[in-house]
């Protein structure tokens, strides 16, 4: 193959808030397993604040890992001030300090068709199933 045509090896990098509560950051890495799983080689979660690692430790290790490009995956749902800003600038960083790599912001999760799918089935699911409206963190009797 020539190297013109050759496509950089390439990592993602989940972002989310992060929280104290481990269960909140445990959808991430959810997610990162899932991408693996479906043959994405570099999967790092990653969070703004409040949780390990950070984002800069999370691209460190996209690079590490040999990736030539790396796509920041912002878990968020709308485009506010954490990702235009933060995320912007998080981005900007990695780009100064790993000048070999190319980092990418994707958008948020928001506008996107099928997250109107994912509504529905969790509309759907409350439909048909017998909860009442406990707390998430209660367990069922």
């Amino acid at each position: 193959m020539k190297a013109e045509n050759r496509k950089p090896k390439t990592g993602l990098l989940l972002i989310a808030h992060g929280s104290r509560q481990e269960e909140a950051n445990a959808d991430l890495l959810y997610v990162a397993a899932g991408l693996r799983a479906q043959g994405w080689a570099i999967v790092e979660a990653s969070f703004l604040e409040l949780a390990e690692p950070g984002i800069t430790e999370g691209g460190a290790r996209c690079v590490e890992q040999g990736a030539e490009q790396v796509i920041l995956v912002p878990y968020f749902l709308s485009a506010g001030v954490h990702v235009l800003r933060d995320l912007a600038e998080a981005r900007a960083k990695l780009a100064e300090h790993f000048p070999a790599v190319d980092f990418r912001l994707a958008e948020p999760l928001g506008q996107h068709a099928l997250l109107l799918e994912v509504v529905a089935e969790r509309v759907r699911e409350a439909v048909t199933t017998n909860h009442t409206n406990k707390k998430m963190s209660e367990p069922e009797a």
